[in-house]
């Protein structure tokens, strides 16, 4: 099972990426927790400096950058 982590203060693009990866999952047919990570406290753990921000697994894969389902899909595989 994946681990996918939204990172953002809950601004308008963070809420499409979380959406967009809640496509990406159906879409894929795997189990998948998603978790929105909201305090700045946490995002700096991450080192992440700009949102939205996508991390899987423990792992930054993009920051600064509202990302479609499909690009998502592509970093699940």
């Amino acid at each position: 099972m994946k681990t996918i982590q939204i990172l953002g203060t809950g601004c308008s693009k963070c809420k499409a990426l979380a959406a967009n990866a809640e496509v990406a999952v159906k879409t894929m047919g795997i189990e998948a927790t998603i978790e929105k990570v909201e305090k700045i406290q946490d995002i700096m753990k991450f080192g992440v400096m700009t949102t939205p921000a996508l991390v899987i697994d423990g792992q930054v894969k993009s920051a600064g950058k509202l990302l479609s389902p499909d690009e998502i899909r592509k970093m699940l595989e």
